[in-house]
């Protein structure tokens, strides 16, 4: 337990104020700009790609495509995150004050 506490005791003296990074930052910025459904269409081309492989007996890019699949829509939920939350809270309240 003490090897425990003591991970924690380090993990909270690393990023005290969880904020993020000005990478991070950088990205969420970026991915905002996206709508939302890009994402979607994505998935769903993937899928009639993949549909389109498979029923050309091409069954390794079947499976290449299909599993872009996941990726997409997690992407879209990363995207939708970012519109509705945005940076960390810090960041917004001094937003907010100097605007």
């Amino acid at each position: 337990m003490a090897v425990i506490e003591k991970l924690k005791s380090k993990a909270a003296s690393i990023n005290p104020d969880k904020r993020e990074g000005e990478v991070a930052k950088a990205i969420e910025e970026q991915t905002a700009k996206l709508p939302s459904d890009l994402f979607l269409w994505a998935a769903a081309g993937a899928i009639g790609t993949s549909l389109l492989f498979k029923i050309a007996r091409k069954d390794h890019l079947a499976l290449f495509m299909g599993q872009w699949v996941p990726s997409f829509l997690l992407l879209g939920i990363y995207n939708k995150i970012v519109k509705v939350s945005g940076h960390d809270k810090a960041t917004q309240n001094s937003y907010t004050t100097n605007s």
